[in-house]
């Protein structure tokens, strides 16, 4: 190790310091306090429904009296009652009980009950494969 210099220290010091004062240190009332005995610019600025536990939907809104006044029936289409006659008409020509006519289409006997009751709601997929497994044409008879 001969021939090296003396050995010295090439780190810088570090100072550690508190940290500035966040968003919500500045607005405490102490803070606030000390700017306007220094004479520093204070902002106030009052929100809406501020500190309070309302929702801001909670109020009427603009819309309030159009929902009211509207009138439109939702429902879902049923089952027409041709459909209904025609695939209880169909299963009985090829004597199938339900559940044996929602075996072979490979859905629950319920979604039968319902598409002969007209409780159902109409789903193409399901009449196409009622169709095949009866061997009759339920659509398009309108």
């Amino acid at each position: 190790m001969s021939g090296v210099g003396p050995i010295s220290q090439d780190w810088e010091p570090v100072v550690i310091r508190k940290k500035a004062p966040n968003a919500a240190a500045k607005k405490d009332e102490k803070a606030v306090n000390a700017a306007r005995r220094a004479g520093a610019d204070i902002e106030t600025v009052k929100k809406y429904n501020a500190g309070t536990n309302k929702a801001a939907s909670s109020g009427t809104s603009l819309n309030t009296k159009r929902l009211d006044d509207d009138t439109e029936n939702l429902a879902h289409e049923r089952v027409p009652t041709e459909l209904k006659k025609a695939i209880m008409q169909a299963r009985m020509d090829k004597k199938l009980t339900q559940a044996q006519l929602a075996q072979i289409i490979n859905e629950k006997p319920q979604v039968i009950q319902e598409y002969e009751s007209g409780k159902a709601i109409p789903n193409q997929q399901i009449i196409g494969k009622l169709e095949r497994a009866l061997g009759a044409k339920l659509r398009g008879k309108k």
